[in-house]
């Protein structure tokens, strides 16, 4: 089999720089393992890379409360008109019903039929279908509340298993390739149309970077919850999708939208442990540090609201009453069993001493969800010629100003499949032309750093990120101003700059190519955020 094979390598012991493969697909979240998946079952050779040591490192594996599915009586215009609702009418409205008639479909055809989730049933034939904020109808199918893990594990196995899908982790993807940026060729740099032919990729291993060269290269590489003080997403997640495709020139939409999740667990960690809104739906109630419920009297929806309007209703709460964080009170208000219907969230707050039976759970907001992202219609194609761009790091116009709950793991499932079928599909019709193989010839492998070498210094990597996060915290996070998002546009954009001199001289490392990530993702985060006047849904600005 011709996988990924080396055009180039630096000798026989040494690590493969240079590779080949039909597909690239970078993140390996429930987006990358189905798009990988979808071709690998299409007869389609794919390398899927992963940043971390196995392909569980992104958010997927973390997500609690489940996967939108079908409820009673539901249909597809009736969820069609929560995501409206949800999103303020700022949804595409194409793709929201793309998604919405496809939705339960893949639920059921992949995740049930082909890898056999087993999520949770109320009888032997009916699923036990729950209700969260936004939604009108019990419709969301879960394995209790670790449904991401479940899920996760599920596309792990069968991504192993194929025999068409090389799995590369530790790979961090530095920039994407692409025909007038990087090719040597004249012939290309006076052709109109820019294309990605792959990308450089940092072998945190070798500590060497590669050259992957491909026909199609898909972005999967979810959110960007990393750049701010307090997040529930984990390491891997800087805006790196975003960054790369930005740098193609490739279209950014809607990067101003950043979903802060109203419940994560008060606690002192990098990552915010995230409490599902399952909970509330189950009738957990929002109190104040006087046991007093509060969300009535911002909102007739009460607790059921959508995040954004919870989120802000917390932070108000907090404002007026000067505690670090407010509780939610599932002891007092729900009457089902607790430590069955919610194990992970009962282990981990046992963890912080507190029993969820007995007390109520201390919780902050925390950025959780990048609306925004690489533009991608409903195919997954982006603006850039071979590009394809889906799950958190896309936007398809489906979560318009803020999210539905429960529907990422859809988005990502629905947008993985379709973007696997249109990739097989250009690829079984015409095989690459030599046009195509002359682009990959001429595209060179990463030239290192010359001239002045220094080595990176924790301390500095440790005090930029710090900056970096309490600028997007303080000046771009739940609420804004205009004063507070010039401020951080103008401290992010000198932090840029000096990144960008230190990166041209430093050696490469993981921990450099991370923050220089996430420095660029924050400020075209700030930037968007301060070219939009209009106070709409996450985007909510106080002037």
């Amino acid at each position: 089999m011709s996988l990924a094979f080396p055009l180039k390598s630096q000798g026989e012991d040494m690590q493969e720089t240079r590779l080949y493969t039909p597909v690239l697909i970078i993140g390996s979240g429930i987006a990358g393992c189905t798009a990988a998946l979808t071709l690998a079952d299409a007869g389609i050779e794919v390398t899927l890379i992963s940043a971390g040591a196995d392909l569980d490192d992104g958010n997927t594996a973390l997500a609690q409360g489940g996967i939108v599915f079908k409820g009673e009586n539901d249909d597809p215009k009736s969820l069609e008109q929560d995501m409206l609702k949800a999103g303020w009418s700022h949804n595409y409205l194409k793709n929201v019903r793309f998604l919405c008639r496809k939705g339960p479909q893949a639920v059921h055809d992949i995740l049930v039929g082909r890898l056999g989730i087993p999520f949770d049933r109320s009888t032997k034939c009916e699923w036990d279908l729950r209700l969260e904020g936004g939604h009108g109808a019990s419709r969301i199918m879960h394995c209790a509340d670790y449904t991401g893990r479940v899920i996760m594990d599920g596309l792990m196995r069968a991504v192993n298993k194929s025999r068409n899908i090389r799995v590369l982790t530790k790979r961090t993807a530095v920039d994407l390739l692409t025909s007038h940026h990087h090719c040597t060729s004249i012939e290309f740099k006076y052709n109109l149309v820019n294309q990605c032919v792959g990308a450089y990729v940092f072998n945190d291993e070798s500590k060497s970077v590669e050259t992957i060269l491909s026909d199609f290269t898909v972005l999967a590489t979810g959110g960007l919850g990393q750049i701010y003080l307090h997040t529930t997403n984990t390491t891997s997640c800087i805006g790196s999708g975003l960054t790369m495709a930005f740098r193609a020139r490739a279209w950014v939409m809607n990067a101003e939208f950043v979903q802060f999740h109203p419940t994560a667990l008060y606690h002192k960690a990098r990552r915010r442990f995230l409490i599902t809104e399952a909970l509330r739906g189950e009738g957990a109630r929002l109190v104040n540090s006087a046991g007093e419920p509060f969300m009535q009297k911002y909102d007739p929806r009460g607790d059921l609201a959508p995040r954004d309007i919870v989120t802000r209703a917390i932070m108000d709460e907090m404002l007026a009453t000067g505690e670090p964080c407010v509780y939610l009170d599932a002891a007092n208000y729900v009457s089902s069993d607790l430590e069955g219907g919610f194990p992970t969230v009962s282990n981990k707050c046992k963890e912080m001493n507190v029993d969820i039976k007995r007390q109520p759970i201390p919780v902050v907001p925390a950025a959780h969800y990048f609306i925004g992202g690489v533009l991608a219609d409903a195919k997954g194609q982006t603006t850039l010629e071979r590009l394809y761009a889906i799950g958190e790091c896309s936007c398809t116009g489906v979560h318009g100003a803020n999210r539905l709950a429960s529907t990422s793991l859809l988005e990502g499932l629905v947008w993985g499949n379709s973007a696997g079928h249109d990739i097989a599909n250009r690829l079984n019709k015409k095989s690459p032309s030599a046009l195509s193989r002359r682009l990959r010839e001429c595209v060179p492998d990463w030239e290192s750093p010359g001239g002045m070498i220094e080595a990176e210094d924790p301390a500095l990597i440790a005090q930029d990120w710090t900056t970096l996060r309490n600028t997007m915290w303080n000046y771009a996070g739940v609420t804004r101003t205009g004063h507070r998002l010039q401020r951080a546009v103008d401290d992010l954009r000198n932090l840029y700059r000096h990144l960008h001199d230190f990166y041209k001289r430093t050696p490469l490392s993981k921990t450099l190519v991370d923050l220089f990530h996430g420095s660029q993702a924050a400020y075209i985060v700030a930037m968007a955020a301060l070219r939009n006047k209009k106070s709409i849904g996450c985007h909510y600005r106080m002037d």
